[in-house]
């Protein structure tokens, strides 16, 4: 099963920048350059995000960078490309998108990771990760919610407010097995346009991290987990291509 694009990425995506504001992008991006420095032995600066969305980290990166990004979402694409003019951009699927060149950071962020459905998806995608880094280059995954973190019954919301637009989001969640279930509503109410209202169900792939691990060292990363991440308070997973690799 393909991994989900969801609402959020499709009709919903004019309004994730909004909705996502606060994220502190910038600091974000210090953390990730100063660990892929520490971490990297490529010695390049050559730099791919995988799930860039609407380009927010890209924008920052590309200041020292040669960037490239790639999303499911044409939707997204569409706003990063305004954002980004004369980034490459393309459109493909984490698993199995090819760009025939070689990277000494990949970053795959904002737990999007976690729309895999499948173990051997995973698997998939690290390898591909592995076959786009240069030998020395570094990967780093931000992951989705560890499974002995996972709170059933949680709520959530986030919530967006100008004088002529209000964009409100609420959640629920539940697990079955190793699959989280999160139910999203979304309220738009915008000026001549009324008040719309959306909903989805989005699954995602419960991992624990030695299994994440595991993952990234079967692609033929050395691998470790970071627990001082990023803002989500997830930590990261970081993955290294030995030097001696072809």
């Amino acid at each position: 099963m393909a991994p989900s694009q969801g609402l959020m990425f499709g009709r919903m995506a004019p309004y994730y920048d909004l909705l996502y504001g606060p994220k502190d992008y910038r600091s974000e991006v210090r953390r990730l350059v100063a660990l892929a420095r520490r971490v990297g032995r490529s010695g390049g600066k050559d730099w791919l995000d995988v799930a860039c969305g609407t380009g927010r980290h890209l924008e920052f990166l590309r200041q020292d960078h040669r960037v490239a990004g790639v999303d499911r979402s044409a939707s997204m694409l569409r706003i990063a490309r305004r954002r980004l003019p004369g980034v490459r951009l393309r459109l493909g699927d984490m698993r199995t998108f090819r760009l025939h060149r070689r990277f000494d950071v990949i970053t795959c962020l904002f737990s999007a990771i976690g729309h895999l459905r499948t173990e051997k998806d995973l698997e998939r995608t690290f390898a591909n990760f592995a076959g786009h880094l240069k030998p020395g280059g570094v990967v780093m995954v931000e992951p989705w919610i560890d499974p002995a973190k996972w709170l059933e019954d949680h709520l959530a919301m986030v919530s967006y407010r100008s004088p002529t637009r209000i964009v409100v989001r609420v959640a629920d969640s539940f697990r079955r097995a190793n699959h989280s279930y999160v139910r999203y509503h979304y309220l738009v109410a915008e000026r001549r346009r009324g008040v719309r209202h959306y909903h989805e169900t989005d699954v995602g792939l419960l991992v624990a991290r030695a299994d994440l691990l595991g993952a990234i060292r079967k692609a033929g990363l050395t691998a470790r987990f970071l627990g001082d991440g990023l803002s989500s308070g997830r930590g990261l997973v970081l993955g290294a291509k030995p030097l001696s690799a072809p």
